[in-house]
């Protein structure tokens, strides 16, 4: 037998019961003979309140808390976990030994609250593992290579996942969560949605991107990139759920695999900024270097020989992002920024739209008869995405559901 990286999110680990419910998934793997390395999240919501807490004492002050000293505090939250689930394995008998990111040495760069891994300490981690222990990790968080506290963004915990089993070569990752696997769309706006069996990385990677919660994106780029088998799964049944593989041959023959919904986007237009060479580059650069993920980009080019400029960035970057558009504005010596909020996203993602003509057509037919008016559109060779009004979203993300009868297998 090989070895098995677990791990369990926030909901999974939210309680005494539900700590020992996970231990009992833990303990299974290691009766059946493998080798076991567990990445917790902290509990329950942990991490929003200790983000409100932060808020409380920053005050009604302008800009937002240093970002570092927000790490340093989040990362408090695993680490309250990590010792809890190895004291309910030792409770039961078993050998364990528990470390936060920075004592399994995982490096990441110095971008505070959206850092990315680096390398890992693998020998940290064989080490216990040979000797018969179960080596539980903190999740989310890591260390600059000066020692700085660090975390990788919402869903860090499932990028520490992929990491640790790419450099054990993990037999395969159980992301274990309070949803059976991967739906056909957000069961919770979709009664109908399906549980998918198996999918691509590739449509894995479009759906977190739109709006897919239940992997990060990088995390699902890491195991591509490695080729770790990911399945995920429900912590409180037996039952299995998806499996996240190479793309297949079969898979080809499934048009629409899935749809997903963003909401709590912000439309950012910049007006009448000088249609001249590289003023585009030195803009998105400048945003790009403030480690902000900006999408759906639309130029028009007007007669008085200015443009318009459009982006979308999620609305919890708008605060970051100000400061930046209001410096290149200054510099451009001209032009001005309106931010629409209140905007969604609505996306269909399918292997098989690369070999199938009319997805688009069909897709914007069901949202016309929805009455559901389409201001942007972006697509990528398996993904077709349109920015809505936020108050759209639902009947949206049903309509297109139902377009491509994805409630049926």
């Amino acid at each position: 037998m090989g070895i098995i990286v677990q791990k369990f999110g926030g909901t999974s680990v939210a309680t005494p019961e539900k700590i020992h419910k996970a231990a009992e998934k833990v303990v299974a793997a290691k009766k059946a003979g493998h080798q076991v390395v567990v990445v917790v999240s902290a509990m329950g919501h942990t991490t929003d309140e200790l983000i409100d807490l932060a808020k409380k004492v920053w005050g009604g002050r302008d800009g937002q808390p240093p970002k570092r000293e927000m790490d340093q505090l989040l990362a408090t939250g695993e680490q309250v976990t990590i010792a809890l689930i190895a004291i309910a394995l030792a409770a039961q008998g078993h050998e364990v030994i528990s470390f936060t990111g920075g004592q399994i040495g995982l490096i990441t760069d110095e971008n505070f609250s959206k850092a990315r891994v680096k390398q890992i300490d693998h020998k940290r981690i064989l080490d216990p593992l040979n000797k018969g222990k179960i080596v539980i990790v903190a999740g989310f968080q890591g260390i600059t290579s000066d020692g700085d506290v660090t975390t990788l963004g919402r869903g860090g915990s499932n990028a520490t996942l992929v990491a640790i089993g790419a450099v054990l070569k993990a037999d395969v990752c159980e992301n274990f969560t309070d949803v059976n696997g991967i739906y056909t769309a957000d069961p919770r706006i979709v009664p109908d949605a399906r549980l998918i069996p198996e999918i691509s990385y590739d449509e894995m990677m479009e759906l977190s991107s739109v709006g897919a919660s239940v992997l990060q994106t990088r995390a699902v780029e890491f195991a591509k990139k490695y080729n770790v088998p990911i399945h995920v799964r429900n912590s409180q049944t037996d039952q299995p759920g998806t499996m996240i593989v190479a793309e297949t041959k079969a898979m080809e023959h499934i048009v629409v695999s899935g749809c997903a919904l963003k909401k709590d986007l912000t439309r950012v237009t910049l007006k009448q900024v000088p249609d001249q060479p590289g003023v585009v580059a030195t803009l998105f650069s400048a945003i790009g270097q403030a480690n902000i993920v900006v999408d759906d980009i639309i130029q028009n080019v007007l007669p008085d020989k200015t443009a318009n400029i459009s982006f979308t960035v999620e609305h919890g970057d708008v605060a970051d992002l100000k400061p930046v558009v209001d410096a290149q504005l200054k510099a451009m010596g001209s032009g001005g920024a309106i931010y629409d909020t209140d905007l969604a996203k609505v996306s269909v993602v399918g292997v098989g739209m690369k070999q199938s003509t009319g997805v688009a057509a069909k897709m914007f037919g069901a949202l016309a008869q929805e009455k559901v008016n389409i201001q942007n559109i972006s697509t990528s060779e398996i993904r077709i995405s349109c920015l809505i009004a936020k108050a759209d979203a639902d009947k949206a993300l049903r309509a297109v559901h139902a377009a491509f009868n994805l409630g049926k297998a």
